[in-house]
């Protein structure tokens, strides 16, 4: 199969800060040295033009290598990384890090990986937003908050998070989740999306045999007709160009529906 048979998703979402971020992209947690490497080479190859990493997955450099060596334009790819709360006091020093490593001048998201305790999440918070403003990346958000947090950095500074990336999929699906990040204008960003029983989950594999399709394939593709942002990840490269062939199919309402139900 050449790259002109695949049909990748044209899908964007615009973030508050204006910066497009495609949704689909190509996670790398767990994926270290040269795995790395060369799986973001066959990602950025089949045409994924979105990489997440992060500070502690210890990959960024092979990220980075993968994405200077692809021939790719910068300006094509939408790269997350994450920084640890474990780092507050030196959020500036952390990102710079990440930078170097990467070989970037600037990341498109930057992200508070986790939620910190006490008045950590919304220092945190302060100095992500003096990143931004010094142009060492476009857009900040947060990762693994609920909403409780969410408003809590929002009203401690006054800028909401772009975007907040949580662990989801169709077995996780929570209406009231949703609205929450709709009510507050923060798009929603799912990883571990092919984890946790959803490929072999009967309802998943039935949809996916009679669409002659693929259960990763209708778990993305559901993740894109909800325009939420969605970074499967693999080391196969066979299993990567897979997984971003999901241009050209549609689920149905009532299969939407079906798999909205599975959450509950």
């Amino acid at each position: 199969m050449t790259n002109d048979a695949l049909q990748l998703p044209g899908q964007t979402l615009t973030l508050s800060g204006g910066s497009t971020i495609p949704l689909l992209g190509f996670g790398t947690w767990q994926i270290k040295g040269d795995d790395a490497v060369r799986a973001t080479a066959a990602a950025l190859e089949a045409g994924y033009r979105h990489l997440d990493t992060a500070t502690v997955y210890g990959n960024e450099a092979e990220v980075g290598r993968a994405l200077a060596e692809s021939g790719v334009p910068r300006d094509q790819v939408f790269v997350t990384t994450k920084c640890p709360p474990d780092n507050a006091g030196k959020e500036l020093d952390t990102l710079k890090k990440s930078l170097e490593l990467l070989q970037l001048d600037h990341v498109d998201l930057w992200l508070i990986h986790w939620p910190g305790s006490g008045s950590v999440n919304t220092d945190l918070w302060k100095a992500f937003i003096e990143a931004r403003d010094a142009g060492l990346t476009k857009e900040i958000g947060v990762s693994n908050f609920d909403a409780a947090l969410l408003d809590e950095v929002t009203q401690a500074t006054g800028e909401a998070p772009a975007i907040n990336q949580i662990r989801w999929s169709p077995l996780l699906f929570d209406a009231q989740t949703v609205g929450d990040h709709r009510d507050r204008g923060v798009a929603l960003e799912g990883y571990s999306a092919l984890r946790g029983g959803t490929l072999d989950h009967p309802v998943i594999v039935e949809i996916a045999e009679r669409l002659d399709r693929t259960p990763a394939q209708v778990i993305i593709r559901w993740h894109l007709q909800h325009e939420t942002v969605v970074i499967p990840k693999s080391v196969n490269a066979d299993r990567i160009r897979s997984n971003a062939d999901v241009g050209g199919f549609e689920l149905s309402a009532e299969d939407m529906t079906t798999l909205d139900g599975l959450g509950s």
